[in-house]
C-alpha cells in the first residue's frame, strides 16, 4: 500500500548553476587549451613517428649498395631503379602536343649564365669543325655550319633549367632536330629508342630518349641572342633541349649517333637521372 508523501519531505529540485560570463569564458579557455594539448600531442607523435621513419629509410638508402656501374653509376640502387620506373611513366604520358612555355625576347636574359665548362677543357679549332652523323646503316654524314645555317632557322625563348636548381630565361636560334632529320632523310635512324651525342674530343656526352630528341621545340641550335654561340656556350653547335633539364642540353656536338641501346652519358654515370625530363 502507498505510503502518502509528507509534504514536509519533499524537495524542490536543484536549481542549475547559472555561470557569470567570466566563468563561462574561463570554462570555455580551459576546454580549448585541452583540445589544443591534445591535437599539439598528436602532432607531434605523428611527426616524431614520421621523422623516425624518413631517417630510417635514408639511412637504407644510404647504406644500400652502388649500382654496377654501366651506362649508368654512382647511385645506390633502389634509387636507380626508381628513377627507372620513373623514367617509364614519364615516357608513358609524353606528347609532342606539350610544349614548353616560351616567352617575349624582351624578357630574355642579356648575359646567359654559363654553369659548367665540362667538354670545353680541349684545344679547338672551330674553323676546322665538321658535325659528324654516324647512321645506322653504318654511312657517315658530314654537315658544316654553313649547311647547316641554310636549313629553316627556329628560334625559342624559354625558361632555361638547371638540375642544381636555378632557372634564367634565355634566347637560342638554330635548327629544329626534326627538321634536320627529315632534310638529311634520316627517318630510318628514327625510328631507333635513342640518340647519342659527342663532344669532338668525345670526353662529354649525352645520351636521350628519341621522342624527346624529336619534340618540336628541341634544335641544334647556333645563335644565342641573336649572335653565332661564343666559346663558352658551346659553339659552333650546341643542343637546345626545352624538356630536359641542362645536363642534357650538350654543348659544342662533334658526333651524333643512334641506337636502340641506351647510349652513355657523362652525367648519368655520376648518379644522375639518365631521363632527367621535365
Amino acid at each position: 500500500m502507498e505510503q502518502p508523501v509528507n509534504p514536509e519531505e519533499q524537495h524542490e529540485p536543484e536549481k542549475p548553476v547559472e555561470l557569470t560570463p567570466e566563468e563561462l569564458e574561463n570554462k570555455h579557455d580551459k576546454l580549448l587549451e585541452k583540445q589544443i594539448r591534445r591535437r599539439s600531442f598528436i602532432a607531434f607523435g605523428s611527426f616524431v613517428a614520421m621523422s623516425a621513419i624518413t631517417a630510417g629509410a635514408w639511412k637504407w638508402l644510404y647504406t644500400s649498395p652502388l649500382e654496377t656501374p654501366g651506362v649508368t653509376g654512382g647511385a645506390r640502387k633502389p634509387l636507380r631503379r626508381a628513377l627507372n620506373k620513373t623514367e617509364l611513366f614519364f615516357r608513358k604520358v609524353f606528347s609532342n602536343n606539350n610544349l614548353v612555355r616560351t616567352y617575349p625576347k624582351e624578357l630574355a636574359a642579356k648575359n646567359v649564365r654559363v654553369n659548367s665548362n665540362v667538354g670545353l677543357q680541349s684545344k679547338f679549332d672551330p674553323q676546322s669543325w665538321v658535325l659528324q652523323v654516324n647512321k645506322k646503316s653504318g654511312d657517315i654524314l658530314k654537315v658544316t655550319l654553313d649547311e647547316l645555317m641554310a636549313l629553316p632557322k627556329t628560334e625559342i625563348v624559354y625558361d632555361f633549367k638547371c638540375v642544381e636548381g636555378w632557372d634564367q630565361i634565355s634566347h637560342w636560334a638554330g635548327v629544329k632536330f626534326s627538321d634536320f632529320i627529315n632534310h638529311y632523310q634520316l627517318q630510318e635512324d628514327a625510328k631507333l629508342q635513342y640518340v647519342g651525342m659527342e663532344t669532338p674530343d668525345k670526353k662529354y656526352y649525352v645520351g636521350l630518349d628519341m621522342p624527346s630528341v624529336m619534340h618540336p621545340q628541341t634544335m641544334l641550335a647556333y645563335e644565342v641572342n641573336d649572335k653565332l654561340l661564343p666559346s663558352e656556350h658551346g659553339a659552333p653547335l650546341r643542343l637546345i633541349i626545352p624538356v630536359k633539364y641542362g645536363i642534357k642540353n650538350l654543348k659544342r656536338i662533334g658526333f651524333i649517333s643512334f641506337s636502340d641501346e641506351r647510349p652513355h652519358d657523362y652525367w648519368a654515370e655520376q648518379g644522375y637521372d639518365y631521363y632527367s625530363g621535365l
